[in-house]
């Protein structure tokens, strides 16, 4: 559910109150996700000053990692990003129909059956293997289509791309000339790790076979990759989870803004006896006299169970009028139960939200309790919470970051 931010199309009655922290969704909405595009454009801009003078592109597949292709991808265009990658190519409608101008490459590769989609949205298949480069020479052959496709080589990850051997192989044909081939490319394995010996020995093989594509600009820094160093930036960097928020330095403090700030309904308040239990397999008991906030949110929503606790274990916290507040007990598919013993009774009641993603609590953090990374967590926040975009005009300068970001390595 996408809401607008402009007070003036939000309906009569739509406008939650104040102590909800006025978020203008439906008075039906459980769940509200806000996304900042301002601090989108603010880290896209950090990460293309860090590569200069290699082109900053913007990743945006699983619909722009759950903050919407469609504005991220127009805000960020706006800002003066002009290549994309995206999945797939039915990934790529939406970044074509918000940015006609757009350069977008679609990662999986080719097939056979898709050459049409691929000239309808003027989307470049990332080519990495040898039947797919010949099913895409027969394409533009019999088509006529000439909007060119990039070329992804394995240096190790041993997921897509063509081998070394294979690469080097079709050199004949790119100093041929009228080769189609617009970018070649490879994937880091480990570059949130600074001194992982295989960044080493990666850009030593890329660096090689890339000098070979002559006249072919040249990828293969992904978010954490473009702090590697200038070294790994050549003429294009493929930044994607850092420009939501997602350190790309785990091992140091997080240059990113925060993004996303998720709040749910608090549906009920409760209050509970010593010794008695909470939630599916009665894991957390009461220690004290204790009262509940049962809020609408759980793994259905993509906050996973693994955030909830038991008598041994604290769980994930969440805040609740302005404080942290822990979770009792195991998560539910649509909600979950924290302890507000120690808020003052008067500071909050049914219908006020809690924020489980913001107000300090970072995405990595988050991922740190879901025992994942910060994609993940992004990625799986479901259709079920109202969506907000704040900002998203590249011409007005975003406030500075706070001077403590919070941030939390994976």
């Amino acid at each position: 559910m996408n809401v607008a931010s402009d007070p003036k199309s939000i309906p009569q009655g739509a406008q939650l109150a104040s102590d909800a922290n006025q978020l203008a969704v439906p008075p039906t909405a459980t769940g509200i996700l806000t996304v900042d595009l301002d601090a989108i454009i603010a880290n896209w801009r950090r990460l293309d000053k860090t590569a200069v003078p290699a082109e900053c592109a913007a990743v945006v597949k699983a619909d722009g990692y759950g903050c919407g292709a469609a504005q991220v991808s127009r805000a960020l265009a706006g800002a003066g990003c002009k290549t994309f990658f995206v999945a797939n190519v039915e990934e790529a409608r939406a970044v074509r129909e918000a940015v006609p101008s757009a350069t977008i490459y679609a990662l999986s590769g080719f097939f056979q059956n898709t050459g049409d989609s691929y000239a309808k949205f003027d989307c470049q298949p990332v080519i990495g293997d040898l039947n797919e480069l010949a099913e895409w020479d027969v394409f533009c052959r019999r088509s006529g289509w000439s909007g060119g496709a990039a070329i992804h080589i394995d240096t190790g990850m041993n997921r897509l791309g063509l081998t070394v051997n294979e690469a080097q192989g079709i050199i004949p044909r790119i100093n041929a000339g009228d080769h189609g081939i617009t970018l070649v490319m490879s994937h880091l394995v480990a570059a949130e790790q600074l001194n992982n010996p295989i960044n080493a020995k990666q850009l030593t093989t890329f660096r090689e076979i890339a000098s070979l594509f002559t006249g072919v600009p040249a990828s293969l820094a992904n978010s954490s990759g473009i702090f590697l160093g200038p070294q790994f930036q050549f003429d294009l960097v493929r930044p994607g989870a850092a420009l939501y928020g997602v350190n790309p330095t785990p091992e140091a403090d997080n240059p990113m803004r925060p993004v996303v700030d998720l709040k749910a309904r608090i549906v009920q308040i409760r209050n509970i006896d010593r010794g008695e239990t909470v939630g599916y397999g009665g894991t957390w008991t009461a220690r004290r006299p204790t009262r509940l906030a049962v809020v609408s949110v759980g793994y259905a929503d993509g906050y996973f169970r693994a955030a909830g606790s038991n008598d041994g274990t604290r769980g994930a916290d969440v805040v609740v009028a302005g404080k942290r507040c822990p979770i009792a007990g195991r998560i539910s598919m649509d909600l979950i139960a924290v302890d507000i013993t120690e808020l003052d009774k008067n500071a909050v009641r049914r219908g006020h939200m809690a924020t489980l993603i913001g107000e300090g609590i970072t995405v990595d953090e988050t991922a740190h309790h879901f025992g994942t990374i910060g994609y993940e967590v992004l990625t799986s926040l479901g259709p079920r919470y109202a969506r907000i975009y704040k900002g998203g005009n590249p011409t007005e300068e975003a406030p500075p970051p706070p001077a403590d970001s919070g941030s939390t390595p994976t």
